[in-house]
C-alpha cells in the first residue's frame, strides 16, 4: 500500500530516528530489531520508516483514518508535532494505549531529535483484502 506523503517542506536528512521492533520479522522480514536512520524536518514518521523498508501497517494509506499505525514514542516527543484532535480521536481507538501513543502518519519531524520509535509487535492489519 502506498502512504500518503508529507505535504510539509522538507529539509535534507539530518535527524537521528531509531526505529525499535518488537516483531521485526512481520514488519522487515529480518531479524534485526532496532534501526538508526535520519529523517528530515517535515516527513512524518511514517514516510521516514517506509522509506527504510521498515512496512509499519497503515490501513488508510496515512490519512489519519485509521490507527493501524500506531506507535510509542520513546523519546523525542517534543521534536514532534503536537497531535491534532482528529489524531486523538483515532488513535483512542488503538490497542495498548499509553500516554507516549502516537500515530505514526500524523507524527511529523520538527525539531533536532534525537527520536526514539517503538512498534508494537501486534501493531499489523489482520484483515487485508486480496486483489480480485
Amino acid at each position: 500500500m502506498s502512504v500518503k506523503r508529507s505535504e510539509n517542506v522538507k529539509g535534507p536528512p539530518t535527524v537521528p530516528v531509531t526505529f525499535v521492533l518488537e516483531d521485526p520479522r512481520s514488519l522487515t522480514g529480518g531479524d534485526q530489531r532496532e534501526h538508526r536512520l535520519t529523517g528530515s524536518v517535515g516527513a512524518h514518521l511514517l514516510e521516514v520508516a517506509m522509506d527504510a523498508g521498515i512496512n509499519i501497517e497503515h490501513a488508510c494509506g496515512g490519512v489519519c483514518a485509521c490507527s493501524t499505525c500506531h506507535v510509542y514514542i520513546e523519546e523525542g516527543m517534543k521534536h514532534l508535532s503536537e497531535a491534532t484532535e482528529a489524531e486523538e480521536d483515532r488513535v483512542e481507538e488503538a490497542p495498548g494505549l499509553q500516554r507516549n501513543s502516537r500515530l505514526s502518519c500524523q507524527c511529523n519531524i520538527e525539531g533536532p531529535g534525537p527520536i526514539v520509535v517503538r512498534v508494537p509487535s501486534w501493531n499489523r492489519n489482520a484483515i487485508k483484502e486480496d486483489p480480485h
